[in-house]
């Protein structure tokens, strides 16, 4: 047997006797809960670029539109857009690479060559700003012709156009002549001489056939055509530039390149190029996606706001209040969106107007997805056990609603509030590109109307169409690349699914 130590109090002594005893003070710094969000949303590389490209045409869409200096991608460009229609993108310091420099590839026949070596004549601008080749093809008809490759600049080949204008503006013109040593008057045309069906055309200033094909006799040694002028002359024999006009003083031939010149001090340069309507569609673009932002930030907000206070009744109080509350969401959601939007612009427009008939038709519905997940939310936590210590304590059904509940629900409801920003962008564009809605005017427009508008020479002038399309398609993946961020960032407990 085992001796045994007898253990003494005076053995023993208290280590703390003369201090008080407490928990260690936490050193590091509290994280919040939208703290924590960001710092698991940065680690998302594919989210964190989509939201610096939503950031980009966010920007874009708020700043050209204002910055604009120049007359021309404004209002003020609206008298004259016509004469500058179907422009291709163009940047200047690229000119000559045949990249974005406004020129395309074209193959033209012999009359054509003629024509564009005519404009090039007279102005000293060449339309051909390249000849590539020459081959011999065969036409519709079966006949064995000339054809040239080439590419075609669409600066250069605007051509002339008829002015009526009155004395002072043709003193104005010939002064800025002088100043800038730019011709922009050129000799008026005995009509006289050509066939009716061509008196309307500024660039024929030569003899034609009766195709209005130039009448070239002779090849010089360099075997380019020789055309036959067909100015009218004063008494002197000198050209004449101006004659009597039926609407003002007088009728001019001048230069569209040059005209544009005169009218804004710069040479034409457009971006993006211009569209069948003459407007320049990088301002024009900005425009259409500032207007799709407006209405899907805006419609997204309301959405929110209802969709959330009416889910969050839903959820908190269940039974028959849910159960009559949910068959009225049934009721709307089953009502196609396209019937009420179509409705709304056929009777509705006409009395508040096309965009709040719009805007009118996405509140009807939009806020049920939004009312169906806070209810889910709800019913998610309603019961958990923070919730019924709250109400224990004597917490009223509003706190436990919006202090207890929806805070904890707010992530999610963040996330299907952002992805609902690119739905509505794109339930507007398919909209106004059918035809359903009209936002078509000289202030307004839509990313769908300019793809409508587009869609027709698709085959001719793709940068019409592309851009919209290209804005539209990076709006889609970038916006539902930062929503699965959000999502995972939120809610890490759902990482890689859906909610």
């Amino acid at each position: 047997m085992q001796d045994t130590v007898k253990v003494e109090k005076s053995m023993f002594e208290f280590v703390n006797a003369d201090k008080s005893i407490h928990d260690t003070k936490i050193e590091t710094k509290k994280i919040g809960y939208f703290k924590d969000a960001f710092i698991r949303f940065r680690k998302n590389k594919a989210s964190v670029a989509a939201f610096i490209i939503i950031c980009i045409l966010i920007l874009y869409a708020i700043f050209v539109p204002i910055l604009a200096g120049n007359d021309y991608t404004k209002g003020n460009f609206d008298k004259n857009r016509q004469y500058y229609n179907r422009i291709l993108p163009k940047i200047s310091w690229l000119e000559g690479t045949g990249f974005w420099d406004g020129t395309k590839a074209m193959q033209i026949n012999q009359n054509t060559y003629a024509k564009y070596y005519a404009m090039y004549l007279e102005t000293g601008q060449n339309p051909i700003a390249k000849l590539e080749s020459w081959e011999y093809v065969y036409n519709a008809q079966g006949q064995r012709v000339l054809a040239y490759n080439i590419r075609y600049d669409s600066y250069y080949g605007l051509g002339m156009l008829f002015l009526d204008v009155d004395d002072a503006t043709y003193e104005r013109m010939e002064q800025w002549e002088e100043e800038t040593g730019i011709q922009l008057l050129y000799p008026v045309v005995n009509i006289e001489t050509n066939v009716n069906s061509f008196k309307e055309d500024a660039n024929i200033y030569y003899k034609i056939d009766r195709l209005g094909n130039p009448l070239v006799e002779e090849y010089d040694e360099n075997n380019q055509p020789i055309i036959q002028t067909s100015y009218l002359l004063n008494a002197d024999g000198s050209y004449r530039y101006k004659k009597a006009s039926g609407t003002a003083n007088w009728q001019v031939r001048v230069s569209k390149y040059a005209y544009f010149q005169y009218c804004y001090g710069e040479e034409p340069s457009f971006v993006f190029g211009t569209d069948s309507s003459g407007y320049d569609i990088f301002t024009r673009l900005a425009i259409a996606a500032r207007f799709s932002f407006i209405l899907a930030i805006g419609v997204s907000v309301v959405n929110l706001v209802i969709g959330a206070i009416y889910g969050a009744i839903e959820g908190f109080y269940g039974g028959k209040i849910d159960l009559i509350m949910e068959r009225i969401c049934d009721i709307l959601g089953n009502v196609p969106f396209m019937v009420v939007t179509t409705l709304f612009q056929l009777h509705l427009s006409k009395k508040v107007g096309v965009v709040p008939a719009l805007l009118l038709a996405f509140f009807i519905t939009g806020w049920i997805g939004t009312a169906a997940t806070t209810r889910m939310q709800f019913y998610r936590y309603k019961n958990q056990e923070y919730v019924l210590a709250a109400r224990t304590l004597g917490a009223s059904n509003k706190r436990l609603m919006f202090k207890h509940i929806f805070p904890n629900a707010l992530g999610t409801l963040i996330t299907s509030s952002v992805l609902v920003i690119p739905s509505v962008i794109f339930s507007e564009s398919s909209l106004t590109y059918l035809g359903i809605v009209n936002l078509d005017s000289s202030s307004l427009t839509s990313v769908g109307t300019m793809l409508a508008n587009g869609k027709n020479i698709l085959s001719t002038y793709p940068h019409v169409i592309l851009f919209p399309a290209l804005f539209i398609s990076l709006l889609m993946i970038t916006f539902n690349l930062f929503g699965n961020g959000l999502r995972d960032a939120f809610n890490p407990s759902l990482r890689g699914a859906d909610d």
